[in-house]
């Protein structure tokens, strides 16, 4: 019978930190209307205009409209494709 001897520290890993909100794409959480929503919310938690950049994210594309969230929010929020 082979028995493989393994240091307790070499199993336990650290789990990475959450730092901010972070949004699948490619999920449920990359629907337009969910974004919109998440836009509002942070704008008026930041103390942004939130119609001004809910109308920049709603002129255009789908693309066009991560991106202008992106610009507004990227710190704050982490987008995954």
């Amino acid at each position: 019978m082979y028995i493989s001897f393994v240091r307790l520290r070499d199993m336990i890993l650290k789990k990475q930190q959450k730092n901010g909100i972070e949004i699948d794409l490619t999920g449920p959480q990359g629907n337009a209307f969910f974004l919109l929503g998440t836009a509002k919310k942070l704008a008026n938690q930041l103390g942004l205009d939130d119609r001004m950049i809910l109308t920049q994210m709603k002129n255009g594309d789908y693309e066009n409209l991560v991106n202008t969230f992106d610009k507004y929010f990227g710190d704050f929020v982490t987008l995954y494709r």
